[in-house]
């Protein structure tokens, strides 16, 4: 059996309620169950549907997101997130850049290796290398005024978190603020890389070794490892293609509003709805949603 989600932005809920009922029409479904009002809804079907990709197409024309994922053992036991771009709003490295005054050449290297098209490790040198001599005290100050968390986020790890499941914060960005993150939304842990600070100041450099998308995917196996279960009791989110191997070998892996290249290697992709998304591809209703 595969499960059928269709959702969309629940800050402008408008989910037709025709195109629920013709798809499951054409595609031979079960009855639909509406998780939240005009925001989301799902039935099974027996078979995955051969235009599949077509119809997904046709409904992001329409602010919809589509996934068809097996039904057997959608909802997981563990949960590993990115953080840049994931559970928070914004690239931690490129608001240290703004406070430095080189922002604009720091995000133009962010986005390039968000999207694959520049080596990781030497992209973080080279932009961790123009923080050079900024004092420690930027970090507490980009954490106060600039950092933004990702809308339902907190609804996602409250809810996950009361059910029992096990949440890790894996960013290749930095300690200093994946600390902070994963204390404010409920993770059980955190792993990122640490920026080398000597006399109250960024050397910028970054301590070795470097976490990059090898490293995430190990995150997995480790934690995944340790708790007695297997990849495919876990849901993976992330936005570039650092997160690529972590999301293709999670059971669930999530391209959240994903950079292109990124999408193109993800079969499950969510462009309008927010972390709460996450819940709904597990088959928790809104009313299952715990607040923080």
């Amino acid at each position: 059996m595969y499960a059928v989600t269709l959702l969309c932005d629940p800050a402008n809920p408008k989910l037709d309620v025709a195109l629920v009922d013709s798809l499951r029409n054409a595609w031979g479904g079960g009855d639909a169950q509406w998780l939240a009002v005009d925001e989301a809804a799902e039935f099974l079907v027996k078979t995955a549907p051969d235009n599949g990709p077509e119809v997904w197409k046709a409904c992001q024309d329409q602010g919809v997101d589509l996934v068809i994922q097996p039904f057997e053992n959608r909802r997981k036991k563990m949960l590993i997130a990115d953080m840049d771009s994931t559970m928070i709003q914004q690239e931690c490295i490129d608001e240290l850049a703004a406070e430095a005054g080189v922002g604009a050449r720091v995000a133009q290297i962010t986005a390039r290796a968000m999207n694959g098209e520049l080596d990781f490790e030497e992209a973080i040198d080279a932009r961790v290398g123009l923080l050079a001599d900024l004092p420690e005290t930027v970090i507490d100050h980009v954490l106060q005024t600039r950092i933004t968390y990702m809308p339902g986020g907190a609804v996602l790890l409250s809810t996950m978190r009361a059910a029992g499941c096990y949440a890790a914060l894996v960013s290749g960005g930095f300690t200093a603020f994946t600390a902070k993150v994963a204390a404010e939304l409920g993770f059980n842990e955190n792993r990122a890389n640490t920026l080398e600070i000597v006399d109250g100041k960024l050397t910028g450099k970054v301590v070795r070794p470097i976490l990059g998308q090898n490293a995430k995917l190990q995150a997995l196996d480790e934690i995944t490892s340790d708790m007695d279960i297997t990849r495919d009791d876990a849901i993976a989110v992330g936005d570039g293609m650092n997160d690529l191997l972590m999301l293709s070998n999670a059971g669930t892996g999530v391209a959240l509003h994903g950079k292109p290249a990124l999408q193109a290697e993800c079969d499950v992709r969510i462009n309008f709805g927010d972390l709460t998304a996450l819940l709904y591809l597990q088959g928790y209703a809104k009313s299952d949603f715990v607040t923080a």
